[in-house]
């Protein structure tokens, strides 16, 4: 394995696996760049010294073959401006015209292929389709932790070709450190803010973080499930029922591991999924019959916020309630600067998972965390101790 800061790049290609899987509007321009910004320091790292760059990505979920509204020529004009210079583009990740444009790259030129996922190749890990790939290039160097918990051609598989010349980008390099900061060398107090719908996609997390942390916050919908299993009335809040075991499993491994576990006291609700519906705030073990519980509530805020003021490490990862929507927002925006105000004080604070990402860029509070991570599922996963295929690949 090489090192990004030491290589010399002189005369080289560099073929780059970049997460620029970044939202468009309804004009086909990017709506949010922050991972494509995440990038920059890599690709104008190898620019620095004397390297040509080939960028590969996917965007979206194409069902098979190419679509218009998931290709990257899109973000090309954005890039360019991002990066000060003209980023070259292929219709095609592993065509003639890849292949010609590549061939042709002098130092300090950029070249951004087509989506690799118009290719079924990419997800199945697909050797041939990986090593036409890793032909355009003389260095492998990944870039993309959004990814590296998938085996993909692009993510893992073309590592193979490269055995001497692989190396990880600034961007994973930095997620690993900061990632490691909080879960191997986490000062205390350390509390970890849980929100989001689901339970389910958070409980071999928790059961992880149980034995880390002093204090785990619930917020957002899965909240509703904790509150059923024992007993509550949630009206026609979101529940999964096949869970409820789960949650008082959950709760008894709080107590197991001495972990100050607080779940919302009070709820906002609505007579139905939507911005302008009527709105009572109760109990959250008391909410109406028909109606949804879509925000944490004004106690709870406040019981959150004292919890985080007094934390040394913290790691959020789901809103607490519908915070696209303005009426269902307060919890995650309070949350969200009661974070910020802890960082100043000299707390580290890690925000991960592409909401918690989201509303810290919507309340205008990215700079005031310790640092953003660019995974969701590949955080989950590392932080539960699982090797991550895109990493191995790279470290082997």
């Amino acid at each position: 394995m090489q090192d990004i800061k030491t290589y010399d790049f002189s005369g080289k290609k560099a073929i780059v696996r970049v997460d620029f899987n970044v939202p468009l509007n309804d004009k086909f321009e990017v709506a949010d760049d922050t991972r494509i910004r995440a990038a920059l320091a890599t690709i104008n790292q190898i620019i620095k010294k004397n390297g040509s760059v080939i960028l590969m990505s996917h965007l979206g979920r194409p069902k098979s073959g190419y679509e218009e509204r998931f290709s990257l020529k899109h973000i090309v004009n954005h890039l360019s401006e991002l990066l000060g210079k003209e980023v070259k583009f292929a219709d095609n990740c592993i065509g003639q015209q890849a292949k010609d444009i590549s061939s042709t790259l002098i130092s300090g030129e950029i070249l951004l292929l087509e989506n690799l996922r118009f290719y079924k190749e990419e997800k199945s890990g697909d050797e041939d389709f990986a090593k036409k790939l890793s032909e355009l290039a003389d260095i492998y160097v990944n870039d993309a932790f959004g990814t590296a918990h998938r085996a993909h051609a692009s993510t893992t598989v073309i590592a193979k070709f490269f055995p001497n010349d692989k190396m990880f980008g600034y961007l994973i390099e930095n997620e690993l450190t900061n990632i490691d900061n909080v879960v191997k060398n986490s000062k205390k107090p350390f509390t970890a803010i849980m929100g989001g719908a689901k339970v389910s996609s958070k409980i071999s997390i928790i059961k992880e973080l149980l034995k880390k942390v002093d204090n785990l916050i619930i917020g957002g919908g899965m909240t509703y499930t904790f509150i059923k299993a024992q007993g509550g009335n949630i009206g026609s809040s979101l529940v999964e029922e096949n869970k409820l075991d789960m949650a008082l499993e959950i709760i008894d491994l709080a107590k197991k591991y001495n972990v100050n576990l607080l779940l919302p006291i009070d709820s906002i609700n609505a007579d139905k999924f939507a911005n302008d519906a009527n709105i009572e705030e109760t109990e959250v073990g008391n909410v109406s019959d028909n109606w949804i519980g879509l925000d944490i509530g004004n106690k709870t805020i406040e019981k959150y916020i004292e919890v985080i003021n007094n934390s040394a490490t913290i790691l959020w990862n789901g809103p607490m309630g519908v915070f696209e929507m303005s009426n269902f927002e307060k919890g995650t925006k309070k949350i969200g600067e009661a974070i910020a105000l802890s960082t100043q004080k000299g707390a580290f604070s890690l925000v991960g998972g592409g909401d918690s990402v989201a509303a810290t860029n919507k309340y205008g509070l990215s700079k005031n965390v310790s640092y953003i991570s660019t995974g969701g599922g590949a955080l989950l996963e590392y932080m539960e101790g699982k090797e991550l295929p895109g990493i191995k690949a790279i470290k082997n």
